[in-house]
């Protein structure tokens, strides 16, 4: 098996992982990580420049030039800072993302766009050190450097500020018999062409989630333990290890009030839930004029505009429908973002002219709606005033689904939007994600969004369209919600 440093710690996670990508690729999942592998390679190009100036080994699908360029680079330098330096052990490979040599030592930095350092990069790290040290080089430091969170930039991004360097040098080199033992297992393991049965365990999940679970779990009764929850944590997990795997066993089990209803709903095929004294106690909370609100907000993990912390939610946009009283028109504004630019005054700026204070403001998860606003108000102190009083008059339209007061077997068992409404409305069309153009979700908005400054202007337009038409679906959405709850509760 020819390992590269990805490989081999999914082959310490599971070597099937490894082995249904050689022999069955085609039972993967798809799923879209662009996003991620785009803002981890930002991540990389800036980090590149925390020690200064640098060579950097051009990437090529010849993986022996850029060996060959790494070790001219090395030969040519007493001391030099070497990007992508690549290797080559036994079918070894790896490519380091910062290699700093210092005359007759080398130093190790793995660059990570995560914000704290976890075990499957002390592994990442442990497999790299491996290689370079078992073709001769004197490697005296390994280091995983991360995104320091608590940073603000102000002015110019200060990468030493920017970036935690941990060393972890005395964790690689304790692994290092482990290591070598963990490629032959995984090597021992690819030899054969004949599929194994491995046991369904933490490593599932655990420290990503395997594009193959389906697959291995193809066999198991649907539906089963793990479609309570979204993605198969540590909860769904525990209680298949216990035996309960149906959701009839799960009804045997200690579990949550939440996961019981929703398995009776399904197994029972009982009728909807709608408490409408409890529902009618909550629309009276309302008044007019009345608004709903709902934003849009893309995260970065290097700092774009300044007094941004890395992956902060930045608001880029926003719908707003409203009525003025009750019974009256329904309106409609928004706000997009210019591409390329920070969003944030602009935004604020036109959403306090809108939302009058006073007046009652629903969002849907609206935790999320109040964090924005309220990071909002602490950039622009002139602001704060009225954009607090927006803040303290919104409530959660999402409360009535979360609490059970209106509960229905499609619903299974989440009160997110994305499920709440097609169990509401399973036959407007106009209502369903599934049928706009280009955006369906919040993360294909923030990646849209993200994209947009490099766009051409036919591109901007058309992405620009569906964009507005994306988020002000989820504030009509939330009308047509609320129109529901109060038709309950005439009827």
């Amino acid at each position: 098996m020819n390992l590269s440093k990805s490989r081999y710690c999914r082959g310490i996670q599971c070597p099937k992982m490894l082995w249904l990508e050689k022999y069955k690729p085609d039972v993967m999942e798809e799923s879209d990580n662009s996003s991620v592998l785009e803002q981890g390679n930002v991540v990389h190009e800036v980090a590149r420049y925390l020690f200064g100036e640098h060579i950097n080994i051009e990437y090529t699908d010849n993986l022996n030039e850029m060996i060959k360029d790494t070790y001219r680079t090395i030969e040519s330098y007493e001391d030099i800072i070497i990007t992508e330096a690549s290797f080559n052990y036994e079918k070894n490979f790896c490519s380091v993302d910062i290699l700093k040599k210092n005359k007759d030592n080398y130093e190790i930095y793995e660059v990570k766009s995560s914000t704290g350092v976890h075990d499957v990069y002390i592994n990442d790290a442990s497999y790299q050190y491996y290689v370079l040290t078992s073709l001769g080089l004197n490697v005296t430091k390994c280091s995983i450097i991360t995104i320091n969170s608590s940073y603000e930039r102000v002015g110019n991004i200060e990468l030493d500020k920017l970036f935690t360097i941990n060393d972890i040098t005395n964790e690689v080199k304790s692994l290092q018999p482990k290591v070598k033992e963990n490629i032959k297992k995984i090597n021992t393991y690819m030899d054969s062409d004949i599929e194994r049965n491995e046991a369904i365990d933490d490593h599932c999940y655990n420290p990503y989630l395997c594009p193959f679970f389906s697959y291995c779990t193809r066999n198991l009764p649907h539906p089963n333990v793990f479609d309570i929850t979204k993605t198969p944590g540590v909860t769904a997990m525990k209680l298949y290890k216990q035996g309960y795997i149906t959701f009839e066993d799960l009804l045997k089990a200690k579990i949550g009030k939440k996961y019981r209803e929703r398995i009776e709903y399904d197994l029972y095929d009982k009728p909807d839930h709608i408490d409408k004294l409890s529902i009618k106690e909550f629309l009276d909370t309302f008044s007019y004029p009345l608004y709903f609100l709902d934003f849009e907000t893309y995260q970065m993990p290097i700092p774009l505009y300044d007094y941004v912390h890395p992956y902060e939610q930045v608001p880029f946009q926003y719908s707003l429908h409203y009525y003025e009283k009750e019974n009256g028109e329904l309106l409609h504004t928004e706000y997009l973002g210019i591409p390329g630019t920070d969003p944030r005054r602009a935004l604020a700026e036109q959403l306090v002219k809108e939302i009058p204070l006073n007046v009652c403001t629903l969002a849907y998860n609206m935790s999320f709606e109040k964090g924005v606003i309220k990071r909002l108000a602490t950039i622009y102190p002139d602001l704060s005033e009225h954009l607090m009083n927006i803040h303290n008059h919104i409530k959660d339209l999402e409360d009535p689904f979360s609490k059970r007061y209106y509960y229905t077997k499609d619903m299974a068992g989440s009160s997110s939007i994305k499920k709440v409404l097609p169990a509401l409305f399973p036959d407007d069309p106009s209502l369903d994600y599934h049928n706009l153009d280009l955006i369906h979700n919040g993360a294909e908005a923030m990646n849209s969004f993200a994209k947009m400054a490099t766009m051409s202007k036919e591109e901007l337009e058309y992405t620009r369209e569906r964009l507005l038409r994306y988020c002000e679906l989820d504030t009509y959405a939330m009308v047509k919600i609320y129109k529901k709850l109060k038709h309950e509760i005439l009827k």
